[in-house]
């Protein structure tokens, strides 16, 4: 047990570091437009570029994770991601930096499918969600780590020397990530059965409970993405606070409530389990009704007060709902394609989240964010009705498909 949770250690530092070097450049965007050039466009497409092309990888990256060893896939991803981001310090022109960018995308894109399936592998079923819901507090620190040392390098130093030294730590870490993973047993036996063969996607296909989730993250992939962009905006127009005040009260309070619902979820979720099967598909259930009213206050709130009461609560609902998202889907599918599973739910998180963005920008100068985030809100309930009725009508079949009987 000593190694399984020395495991999401190791992971998480490299999650970190995957997040951090794929946040750093939007802390740099006045440097890039008066030293290379870049248009605004060119600049929305340092974000959109890369999290298009990870998303149209995940899937190919969760083929590769089910068929090879995921020790190696995880400590070959996290070598070519940070040798990129080295390379992006040496980009001359928006073009060489936007191509280092869909690099990124299809590097990193072969780490998480990976990771995910080998912690739930080690980790059973009485400390999964747990273990999940560390490694993915990674995510949230990376975002803030990544962002400040973006800035602070091109304030005090070079823009350059950021991805130089993010790239040249990724490739140290290896090192000893490497060594550690030596000693894990990634062929730890599983409660669930694997597949009759074939491609992955056909089993997940032929999985309803699975089709339901893939149904329902998409709608809470765009509530997430239209807060993060356009959030700040809001705090800026509404309550007349300055660009930093605005900045940070919209990121705050929300990545602080996800992490304390993310360990929350974790805790829950591996008691609950013990009396229902389904316990982490409920959770993300209980998630989006939190985060359902509390979007649409964030939007029509009369007071900044109110407005930061329901950024927490949705912060609470958004972490319960991402701990059990993909590990809830490795109750219902075949052993054998659990990365597979979670790079198909990337493909849809990542192509639904560019798209939030844009869309979110178009129907602001028709609807309003008022009326934009109580239609956030009705996403929210109606992905929780979808997500009842699934469980209801799906997901003891599915389970006990997959399951062996001595479980």
């Amino acid at each position: 047990m000593r190694r399984a949770w020395l495991l999401v250690a190791f992971m998480w530092v490299a999650y970190l570091l995957n997040y951090s070097d794929r946040q750093a450049v939007f802390s740099i965007f006045p440097v890039l437009k008066s030293e290379l050039g870049f248009t605004d466009a060119q600049l929305g497409l340092t974000g959109s570029v890369f999290l298009w092309v990870y998303a149209l990888c995940s899937p190919i990256a969760g083929q590769i994770g089910d068929r090879f060893s995921k020790r190696k896939l995880v400590v070959v991803s996290l070598l070519l991601w940070s040798a990129v981001t080295a390379l992006t310090g040496l980009a001359r022109s928006p073009g060489l930096l936007l191509a280092c960018r869909a690099l990124i995308g299809v590097t990193e894109s072969l780490f998480f499918p990976a990771a995910i399936a080998l912690l739930a592998t080690v980790h059973g079923t009485g400390t999964r969600s747990r273990a999940v819901a560390c490694f993915g507090t990674a995510q949230l620190a990376g975002v803030v780590l990544g962002g400040w040392y973006g800035g602070y390098m091109a304030q005090e130093y070079h823009w350059r020397a950021a991805f130089y030294s993010l790239g040249l730590v990724g490739i140290l870490y290896a090192l000893p990530y490497a060594r550690f993973l030596k000693g894990v047993d990634e062929k730890a036996p599983v409660e669930t059965r694997a597949s009759s063969g074939g491609l992955a996607v056909v089993a997940l296909a032929r999985t309803p409970t699975y089709l339901v989730l893939c149904a329902v993250f998409p709608m809470f992939t765009f509530v997430l993405w239209l807060l993060y962009t356009w959030l700040p905006n809001l705090f800026y127009e509404k309550y007349s606070l300055s660009l930093a005040a605005a900045g940070f009260t919209a990121t705050a309070y929300v990545q602080g409530a996800t992490i304390v619902g993310l360990l929350l979820g974790g805790v829950l979720a591996d008691r609950l389990y013990r009396r229902t099967r389904a316990a982490r598909l409920w959770l993300i259930g209980a998630g989006l009704l939190i985060c359902a009213p509390c979007v649409h206050a964030l939007g029509n709130a009369d007071t900044l007060l109110a407005a930061k009461l329901a950024a927490v609560g949705f912060g609470l609902g958004s972490g319960l709902f991402m701990d059990n998202l993909m590990i809830s889907s490795f109750e219902v599918v075949p052993a054998d394609t659990r990365a597979s599973a979670a790079g198909v739910l990337n493909l849809i998180g990542g192509a639904v989240g560019g798209a939030a963005a844009l869309l979110g920008g178009a129907w602001k100068e028709k609807v309003g964010l008022s009326t934009l985030m109580s239609v956030a809100g009705l996403l929210c309930l109606s992905g929780a009705v979808i997500l009842a009725l699934g469980v209801r009508a799906f997901f003891r079949r599915d389970y006990e498909r997959v399951h062996t009987p001595s479980t």
